[in-house]
């Protein structure tokens, strides 16, 4: 029993799937950028990335079962050249699409154009933003991202999004902490990008930093780490684990395997029915009710007001 099924244990608590509403597709590791919380330990020199083939086998996947919501995540998602077939295909199923979007990629060479092809297929935008000051975002994610990620917003609000399409923020602390109250932030977060930038958008997600691939190495060669897994395990909230992505969530992987949750997916924690799963060897409804792999990282998801890829879960609350 790893530590978070023992907190779980200690609530009587069990995690189990539901009724599957999102598909999250991770279309591989390639970035036009290397943040040093990244949990995917993306960057410009990965390679790995989604095939003609599996994007094929995934498009009929969501043809047959029709998600209700499409998650098109990396990397920078946008850097795959099946992209754009993902939107179309989920689109063309009636799904809700979601592209996590980095920002800086707007401003690549070749890319001018995705604000307004986003807008067209009325696709919702999350974009990373990890605060609001140039200072704090060139720690987390590099020089010049934030000056380059308030042009890519300026052109996102100018095609509607923030007024007519949704556009949502991601927040990450800066170093090994608890993100602060949600609401809060988005409100300092809406008065700073107003006043300074003129910039507009919906809502605002806290994010807890995974302790997985390079936010975990940091906190290593900092000597953090153990203090970090406690700070977590002690801030675990029970009241959380209902409202986990995990359980409505479906992760899949470039080569088409799928996992519990995209964290799962970093670690190679395949979900197997007596042998590896594929997304073609399951359906919605096969998946209901399994129980989800965990691992001491879930207490990132449980830890305070909790946290998944949609922000904050609830209330505070501690074990």
């Amino acid at each position: 029993m790893n530590s978070f099924e023992a907190k779980l244990s200690a609530h009587r608590l069990a995690l189990r799937r539901a009724p599957l509403q999102t598909l999250q597709i991770n279309v591989g590791r390639k970035c036009n950028q290397a943040c040093r919380h990244c949990h995917v330990d993306a960057g410009p020199w990965r390679t790995e990335m989604v095939g003609e083939i599996v994007a094929r086998r995934i498009g009929e996947w969501i043809q047959q079962y029709r998600p209700e919501i499409v998650d098109v995540t990396g990397g920078a998602p946008e850097l795959s050249k099946f992209f754009r077939f993902f939107v179309e295909t989920a689109r063309g199923a009636g799904a809700h699409v979601i592209d996590r979007c980095n920002l800086t990629i707007i401003e690549e060479d070749g890319y001018g154009d995705l604000p307004a092809y986003l807008a067209g297929q009325e696709v919702e935008v999350i974009a990373s933003l990890p605060c609001y000051t140039a200072e704090n975002v060139a720690r987390q994610r590099g020089p010049g991202v934030f000056e380059r990620s308030i042009l890519a917003l300026r052109k996102l609000n100018a095609v509607g999004y923030g007024s007519k399409l949704p556009l949502n923020l991601v927040y990450n602390p800066v170093g090994p902490k608890l993100p602060g109250p949600q609401a809060q932030l988005e409100a300092d977060y809406k008065e700073v990008l107003g006043r300074e930038f003129g910039i507009s958008f919906n809502h605002l997600y806290t994010i807890t930093n995974q302790p997985i691939a390079r936010f975990a190495e940091d906190l290593r060669r900092q000597g953090q780490a153990e203090a970090y897994m406690s700070l977590l395990a002690n801030s675990f909230n029970p009241a959380t684990v209902e409202s986990l992505m995990c359980r409505t969530t479906l992760s899949v992987g470039w080569m088409g395997e799928v996992y519990d949750c995209d964290f799962n997916q970093m670690l190679g924690m395949q979900m197997h029915n007596g042998k590896p799963l594929y997304l073609w060897d399951v359906t919605p409804e096969i998946l209901e009710g399994r129980a989800v792999r965990t691992g001491e990282h879930c207490l990132a998801c449980t830890a305070g007001c909790g946290s998944s890829c949609g922000g904050a879960l609830g209330t505070t609350g501690a074990s």
